[in-house]
């Protein structure tokens, strides 16, 4: 039983009033969520994927490009 189907389950045992407190307290959770959302995307300057990863650049050791060795590809694609 998913997260969901539960929840549903025990709010249709609840009273109508209390059914609208909990509308009323998915909806407060919700707008909280999107206006953190929104100020992390706001607060976020555009950067490239490498400046954003450059503190994982070099963080694994092997062949820095797999061109170099030809036989890595060995054996692609066969089943």
């Amino acid at each position: 039983m998913s997260i969901a189907q539960a929840v549903i389950e025990k709010l249709e045992t609840l009273p109508l009033e209390k059914q609208q407190e909990v509308l009323d307290f998915v909806e407060f959770l919700q707008s909280k969520f999107s206006n953190s959302l929104s100020s992390l995307i706001s607060d976020q300057q555009s950067v490239s994927f490498l400046e954003a990863a450059s503190e994982f650049i070099g963080c694994l050791e092997g062949a820095g490009d797999l061109s170099t060795n030809p036989k890595y590809m060995e054996g692609f694609g066969e089943s």
